[in-house]
């Protein structure tokens, strides 16, 4: 019985150019007995169309040479296979041009007569530059397939988006509508039961609608262009509390703003971050005798860290996690209206933004809403003294 042992892989296809035959082969010689695969020729020109043939991962060549020096045909094998690197060889009187010739494109270069001591390092560096690049390009390769996948599912969103907006709002339009009618037109024909059943049509109809179109909103967040501005948080928010008090036809309501540094982001998206959470607030207060709602800020760990507090309905901390999830509610839509894409919103904002967003409650008691921001890179933000 006889049993072989498997070659093992070259450590690397070399191919050395040197048009003195002697030089040439003692290369490939000593390569070979550490374990490269050499191949090599005395001519550039036939180096060049072997290289067309054949794939290698070093090119080895001399600085001088006739018919075509080292530099230029570095520059043609790496046209012909832009991740060849190529190492030159030169004499001790011309270091001067091997410089040259690594600032047209060589990795670096050799002494002659050559050391194996030397060359070992110098070839186990190329080929680790040559591994960095090529996993670089595979890297990039992916990169490139995953965006041209994200572009088409964008594509295919979008034409979903087109086809919730036109294909489903059409036939509520045509059930509230004729539900409408009916009501209106023949109401003495119509028994009182029937006249309550086609009233809780046209308002579940309004309802889908509703969610037709806060779905189709957070569709959209999720695709426009994020911008990186300085925001001024605290004029935003004022503007906001102004607005939302007008709203509220003189409800007993003390809202307290405190100091809001400003921060980095798209002020259209943030804006509707704290319109959201805002909105919320107030809402949830609305059965509260003394309505209370606050909003402040403070400086943690290189960020900013925002909150909404509201002494309102609050939640039970057991279903926290449901609290942003698309259309998820923790109360009934006769105690609170609203779709419950709020806080989806909201959380999928201050994702884009890079920063985090939580809430803390409890049943009967209020709640509070964090999240980060980044502050400006050139914003002196002093912590702020409110408490979590």
């Amino acid at each position: 019985m006889t049993s072989t042992t498997p070659i093992a892989a070259p450590l690397a296809r070399l191919l050395i150019v040197d048009d003195e035959a002697s030089q040439m082969t003692a290369l490939c010689d000593v390569l070979e007995d550490i374990g490269y695969a050499t191949t090599g020729f005395t001519s550039g020109v036939e180096a060049l169309q072997h290289l067309r043939k054949e794939q290698f991962d070093l090119v080895v060549a001399d600085l001088v040479m006739p018919q075509i020096d080292g530099i230029a045909l570095l520059r043609e094998a790496q046209a012909i296979d832009p991740f060849l690197l190529g190492i030159v060889m030169t004499g001790h009187g011309a270091v001067d041009t091997a410089i040259a010739a690594m600032q047209a494109g060589a990795l670096d270069y050799v002494l002659k007569p050559f050391r194996l001591s030397v060359i070992q390092p110098v070839l186990a560096r190329a080929l680790s530059v040559r591994k960095m690049r090529l996993e670089i390009a595979e890297l990039q390769e992916r990169l490139r397939q995953h965006v041209t996948e994200l572009e088409l599912a964008n594509k295919e969103l979008e034409s979903f988006s087109y086809s919730v907006s036109h294909d489903l709002r059409a036939p509520l339009r045509a059930i509230s509508s004729y539900s409408s009618i009916l009501v209106q037109d023949y109401s003495q024909e119509i028994p009182d039961g029937a006249r309550k059943l086609l009233t809780k049509v046209t308002a579940n109809a309004h309802r889908m609608a509703e969610l037709i179109e806060h779905l189709l909103h957070f569709s959209h967040l999720s695709r426009q262009v994020l911008k990186h501005d300085t925001v001024h948080i605290g004029e935003m928010v004022a503007g906001i509390v102004e607005e939302l008090q007008k709203e509220e036809n003189a409800r007993p309501l003390q809202v307290s703003v405190g100091s809001l540094p400003a921060a980095t982001g798209d002020a259209v998206l943030l804006r509707q971050v704290f319109i959201n959470l805002l909105a919320n607030a107030f809402k949830f207060t609305r059965h509260t005798a003394a309505a209370t709602v606050e909003v402040g800020a403070k400086f943690e760990d290189h960020e900013t860290v925002y909150f909404v507090r509201d002494n309102g309905a609050g939640f039970d901390m057991r279903y926290a996690a449901k609290l942003f999830g698309v259309f998820q509610r923790l109360h009934a839509a006769s105690e609170f209206e609203g779709t419950g894409i709020g806080l989806s919103l909201a959380q999928r904002i201050v994702q884009r933004h890079g920063g985090r967003i939580w809430a803390e409650g409890a049943v009967g008691q209020g709640a509070t809403f964090y999240f980060t921001l980044s502050p400006p890179s050139d914003a002196a933000v002093q912590p702020a003294s409110t408490p979590r």
